[in-house]
């Protein structure tokens, strides 16, 4: 029997045991990192409905999403352990779980690989084996070539490790069509070319995080007027590959209109960038993280074109 004491200790005692449970949930939805899954899935579903030329199966979406997310998150809880010190050296980075040892490596590493296992068995019931083979080659790609093999070893770790997340137009495609053709391809090429300029925009604002943490990001190596010439040149090329969109897939007016639109923006953005650096501005001065913010509303704003263009022509 208990006393009127003993149920106010037992009260603080539960409720510490469930703000506990909380703490370690959130850390493991943290180590897979959500917030970069989202732009992800912006390149997913776009091309499911450019695939289909209309709607397609909400089943289909669902388990397209669910498992993309879970092969996302996968990739990016083995990044998590990988790059422990460099998220502990680095201010923008060092609340995350692993540089906080908030997660055990084993047991993070565990977690890693039930989420890769679970994307493939999803996506290949839910929608094919093609998709299945596609997420878990990305998978692999980023932990391996991008983490494992570039970051820490050359200024190009982004050109080519950022082909990982270019993967999500292709398993939308063939979620839907079991096959890969010409238009996801150049879904593919858009994030593609996309990916250094948004990246380098991001390390120019945390270059000295990047160095501190001797990851040779490209501004780390190269002045920024080297690194606004280069953001611009893959910032022209992104916009190009985005209007081949139009006769690939044999789009109606609204695409490229929407597409050419957006791309003179962050062409403007990416001047003014230059401009900048060529005046000796530098850090938050130089004010890269408009381009940057502004990229992923770019990215989001083509691919949603792709997918309404369809569903009016």
């Amino acid at each position: 029997m208990h006393t009127p004491g003993s149920l106010e200790q037992a009260a603080p005692t539960s409720d510490a045991g469930r703000g506990r449970v909380r703490e370690v949930v959130a850390a493991y939805v943290a180590l897979a990192k959500p917030r970069i899954i989202e732009l992800l899935l912006v390149t997913t579903v776009p091309a499911m409905f450019l695939a289909v030329g209309g709607f397609p199966s909400l089943g289909l979406v669902a388990a397209t999403l669910v498992g993309g997310t879970l092969a996302a998150g996968s990739a990016n809880v083995f990044n998590s352990v990988l790059d422990a010190d460099i998220d502990a050296t680095m201010r923008r980075t060092r609340r995350r779980p692993m540089a906080r040892e908030q997660v055990a490596k084993p047991n993070a590493y565990g977690f890693g690989v039930v989420l890769g296992i679970a994307s493939v068995v999803i996506l290949g019931l839910g929608a094919n084996w093609l998709s299945a083979g596609l997420a878990l080659l990305a998978n692999l790609y980023y932990v391996f070539v991008y983490t494992m093999a570039l970051k820490r070893r050359t200024a190009q770790n982004i050109v080519w490790g950022g082909i990982a997340g270019c993967f999500p137009p292709l398993i939308g495609w063939t979620a839907v069509t079991g096959s890969i053709a010409w238009p996801p391809l150049v879904l593919f090429a858009i994030v593609f070319a996309w990916t250094p300029p948004h990246t380098w925009a991001l390390a120019l604002r945390y270059k000295e995080d990047y160095t501190s943490a001797h990851v040779p990001m490209l501004p780390v190596i190269m002045p920024p007027v080297a690194v606004a010439v280069r953001i611009l040149a893959y910032t022209v090329l992104t916009v190009a590959i985005s209007l081949l969109l139009w006769p690939v897939a044999a789009t109606g007016w609204l695409y490229p209109v929407v597409a050419g639109v957006a791309g003179l923006a962050m062409i403007a953005e990416a001047v003014a960038l230059l401009f900048r650096a060529r005046a000796g501005l530098v850090d938050a001065a130089l004010k890269p993280m408009r381009l940057f913010h502004l990229s992923n509303s770019y990215l989001a704003v083509v691919f949603i074109a792709a997918a309404i263009d369809p569903l009016i022509f």
